[in-house]
Formats: structure tokens, C-alpha cells, sequence
């Protein structure tokens, strides 16, 4: 009996552990914009590893802190994959777990992948739906407790590529936005991203975005360090020196854009630690995390 009792408690535990997942929702309920219809052979799939590809309906799943923690503060989640993936488990509802036990409300963004089959322009495929994240939790802040002026964005590898898009392209709308709310996140945080798409680019990412030839202006466009002004919002930047799928300078080139137009930043570069190691760098004590909770609550993002 005993034994029984310990189980049902572990299951409730659980239960209440695991209760602040809600529901995908998507992102356009009246039909993705951009889109050709979708061909029966591009089919959504998920491996054991909870990497997403084929992705033709995008969604956005809130993750909510416990009953009476939130303060007010949200992020859109960003996994990375070479836009050709999304690995949604350690760089996306694992990340929002952990910014739940710091009181910010987190949404994984399941984004479309750069794709001629589902798209009609595949380029600004998944800066579209980045933007209809902002745009949906902005617009609903007050139904999920969200002050609107604390909406920031965390994207890792292409996934930072797209984050950073998202934060140095928001004057480009390229979604209806008939009541002008402001696409432009409060704070940018990066892990490991892909930036330019010139000599020191993840050459997959940018293949899979703009194309094996794609002009000088498109790989300018999107060599986000190039994108960078004073409006750009404050940014907070991991990777590992070490890295041999990007290149650290990725890190370095944006760091120096955003200091050069007086962008509040800080970055955090570990010795060794490779690429994709998510929350916690083996190679590491130091918790990255950490790092961002502090920079975070300094610039009074976690105060209720």
C-alpha cells in the first residue's frame, strides 16, 4: 500500500510539475499567409529527439510560471536547426521550463521552415511567423498577465538567426498588422547564433534561407550584424570559442555592431563547449542561464 501511495504522489507531483503547458496555438486560425498548398508528400514529422521538420502550420505554446510567481516579463522561444529542423526539446520546452522558476511567461514558437513546396517566398517564411509571435502576445498581453513593454525573444543557432532577424528587421513588416502593434522585441537573447551570412556564415542556414545563389543585397540583408541600430534592443549573447558549426566570430561581429551604435549588451564566450549544448555546457561549470537571470533581472525585467 505503501508503495502504491509513494506512485500516486510522484504522478500528482508530476502532474502539477508539467500542469503550466498549455495547448499549441496557432498562428494564423484564418489561414498561414505566404503558403502554397501543402503537398501530400510534406508531412509534419517528430523524431525520438522531438526535432520538428516539414512544418507547414506554425504554432506558439505558452508555457505559464506557477500560480502567483509570474512578473510580467515573456519570451518567445526560438529552437534552432539550420532552418531545416527545430530541436524542440533541449532549445525549446526545456528552456521555457526554466524561465517559468524565474516568473516569466514562455512561448516555443514552432516556426515554418524555408521551404519552396509550402511557401511562396521562403525567405521571410519564418521572420513572418517570429513576427506574428510578437504581434499575438502583445496584442493578448493582458489576458496572459504580460506588461506589453517586456516581450523579449531567445533564439538559438539559426534560431538566433532568426531572433536576430526578428530583432533588427521589425521596421520591415512582412505580416497584416492593420493595428500597427510593434513587432520589435524588448530584449534579444542569443545562444550559440548563426549572424552573418557572409565569410564566417553557417553555410546550411543561410543555403536553406536565401538559397545556394543568393545576391550580394540578400546575404547583406540578412548578415544580421549589418542590420544593427540604436533602436536595436538590448542583447545578451552566448557561445563557445570552440564552436566548428559556427564560427564564435558570428558572436563577435554582432557584439561589435551592437556596441559600435550604443545597444546595451553583454556576452558571455566559454572556452570550450562545441555547438547545441543548450542549458548546460558540459565542458562548463558555469551556467549560462545564470548569467542571463542576472542580466535580465539588472535591467528590471523580473521584477513583478
Amino acid at each position: 500500500m505503501k508503495y502504491i501511495l509513494t506512485a500516486l504522489i510522484l504522478t500528482a507531483t508530476t502532474t502539477i510539475a508539467f500542469s503550466q503547458e498549455q495547448k499549441p496555438l496557432p498562428l494564423y486560425p484564418k489561414g498561414v499567409p505566404n503558403s502554397k498548398p501543402t503537398p501530400a508528400s510534406y508531412k509534419e514529422t517528430m523524431n525520438g529527439t522531438y526535432r520538428i521538420t516539414n512544418v507547414s502550420t506554425p504554432t506558439l505554446t505558452p508555457y505559464l510560471p506557477a500560480k502567483g510567481t509570474a512578473n510580467g516579463t515573456a519570451v518567445i522561444i526560438c529552437p534552432g536547426g539550420g532552418y531545416g529542423g527545430l530541436a524542440s526539446a533541449h532549445e525549446g520546452f526545456a528552456i521555457a521550463k526554466e524561465f517559468n522558476k524565474i516568473g516569466v511567461t514562455a512561448y516555443v514558437l514552432k516556426y515554418r521552415l524555408p521551404s519552396d513546396s509550402v511557401m511562396v517566398d521562403k525567405t521571410i517564411g519564418p521572420l513572418q511567423d517570429a513576427q506574428r509571435a510578437i504581434q499575438m502576445v502583445r496584442q493578448d498581453a493582458a489576458k496572459w498577465g504580460i506588461n506589453p513593454n517586456r516581450i523579449g525573444i531567445i533564439g538559438f543557432s539559426a534560431g538566433g538567426h532568426l531572433a536576430s532577424t526578428e530583432g533588427t528587421h521589425f521596421n520591415k513588416i512582412v505580416i497584416d498588422n492593420k493595428d500597427n502593434i510593434s513587432v520589435r522585441p524588448d530584449f534579444m537573447m542569443l545562444i550559440y547564433p548563426v549572424i552573418t551570412f557572409g565569410e564566417k556564415a553557417h553555410v546550411g542556414s543561410r543555403e536553406s534561407l536565401i538559397g545556394k545563389n543568393a545576391t550580394q543585397d540578400q546575404i547583406d540583408l540578412y548578415s544580421n550584424e549589418k542590420q544593427v541600430t540604436a533602436n536595436t534592443p538590448p542583447t545578451f549573447i552566448v557561445h563557445a570559442e570552440d564552436d566548428d558549426v559556427v564560427p564564435v566570430e558570428n558572436a563577435l561581429l554582432m557584439y561589435e555592431a551592437l556596441l559600435k551604435n550604443k545597444v546595451k549588451t553583454e556576452m558571455h564566450l566559454f572556452p570550450a563547449g562545441g555547438h547545441g549544448f543548450g542549458l548546460v555546457n558540459s565542458k562548463s561549470k558555469g551556467l549560462w542561464f545564470d548569467w542571463a537571470k542576472t542580466w535580465m533581472g539588472d535591467n528590471g525585467w523580473l521584477t513583478k
